[in-house]
This record gives C-alpha cells, structure tokens and sequence, in this order.
C-alpha cells in the first residue's frame, strides 16, 4: 500500500505560518491578520479557507479525512485490512513533513481548547473506521466493528506520538503494529490462499475471529 491522502501544498504553506506565529507568539496573542501577512494571503483569502484560527490548526485532519471516506468507498477485497492500510495513510501523510507535525502538536499541547477538538479529531477517524467496517460487513458484531476501530486507531495514535515527540520510528513499525492487531482479531494481513475450482475447502478459523469475517471468506472461497 503506496497511497498517501491528499493534502493540498497551498493550504499546508497558510498551515505551516499560522503554526509558527502560534509558537513564536502563542495562540490568542496572534491575530488572523498577522497569518494572512505572514502567509502572503488576504485576510478574507484565509477566512474562506479556513474559517477560524482553530480551524487552520486542523486543517490537515479535515483534508486527510476526506480523502480516507474517497478511500474507503471504494471497493476493498478485505475490509480489515483497507482499515489498516487507511490508518498507514494517515501516518505517511504526517511523517512526510515531521517538523510540520510535531509544530502542531506542541501547539495543540499547549491550548486547552485545542486539545479538545484533537479528541474530538481523533474520534471521527475512529468512528470513520467503524461505520466502513459495519457498511462492508453487514453481519458483523457492532462491538467486533467498534473494537477494531478504536484498537487501529490507539496503535495508530501510540506510534504517530513517539515520532511527534523526536523517537526514530517508521511506517515499517507501524505496519508492523497493525498486522499483529489483525492477527489479534484472527485476520492473518495476506488473506487467505484461494483453493482450485474442484478443491475441496477445510476451513479452520481461530475462535478470536468475527463470525461476519468467517462468513465473508466463506462467501469468497466458495462463491
């Protein structure tokens, strides 16, 4: 999985100056018109993109969670692992400019209000994940969809902090991390191998397998 989800470079350039007065000057002595002068834009420019100064700090995880709902409703061969591969998107997207990410998160440590909406934040990528785990899986337990979800989504967020805060990790590690969760929900990361036409299917599944994925690679093995 090489896909990355778009973030567009002209609003990461007004992202990236807001960023840095906030650090510099802190977040409520810093005026909209300071970030529009210092990002070359008007000040109704940055109003129409953003909105607010808040939303310019999180400006990313919008774009970033558009381009995962293009993603994910596309068709997956394995709605397990599409979950995964999104969570990689997201990490590939921040590590691709780490100085960037970790400005923003020293910035959003710092403003209580801030810190709120980064859980608010944090929660529709978790509940994005859920919902495209029950649409995909109509059989599948709700607690099996929503405990998938929030696991991807910790391992994730656990990863992506030790970069933030200056530890060498890689998207390696958090692949790594993703594929034991999916051996954890008894989903093995590369499938399962498809049989002959005129085989006869032994199917042996761990316990710790959902039924809805049971059914599934059923379905697939004997469709």
């Amino acid at each position: 999985m090489t896909e990355h989800a778009d973030v567009s470079p002209a609003r990461t350039a007004v992202v990236r100056a807001a960023l840095e007065l906030f650090s510099a000057q802190g977040f409520d002595a810093t005026s909209v018109e300071q970030i529009a002068r210092a990002a070359g834009i008007s000040r109704s420019t940055f109003f129409r993109q953003f909105g607010g100064k808040d939303d310019v700090v999180f400006a990313d995880h919008e774009e970033l969670l558009e381009g995962l709902r293009r993603y994910l409703d596309r068709s997956h061969p394995n709605p397990w692992t599409a979950v995964c591969d999104a969570s990689m998107m997201v990490f590939r997207a921040f590590a691709a400019d780490p100085e960037l990410a970790r400005l923003r998160y020293q910035v959003v440590r710092e403003v209580p209000t801030l810190r709120e909406r980064e859980i608010v934040a944090v929660f529709r990528y978790e509940r994005l994940f859920d919902e495209y785990l029950r649409r995909s899986l109509p059989d599948l337990d709700p607690l099996d969809a929503v405990g998938f979800a929030a696991l991807v989504t910790a391992v994730h967020n656990h990863v992506l902090r030790r970069l933030l805060r200056g530890s060498r990790t890689s998207a390696a590690a958090l692949r790594r991390a993703l594929d034991d969760v999916l051996r954890r929900y008894g989903v093995h990361p590369d499938g399962m191998k498809e049989p002959g036409d005129d085989a006869v299917v032994v199917a042996v599944f761990p316990r710790s397998m959902p039924m809805a994925e049971i059914s599934r690679r059923l379905r697939d093995e004997l469709g």
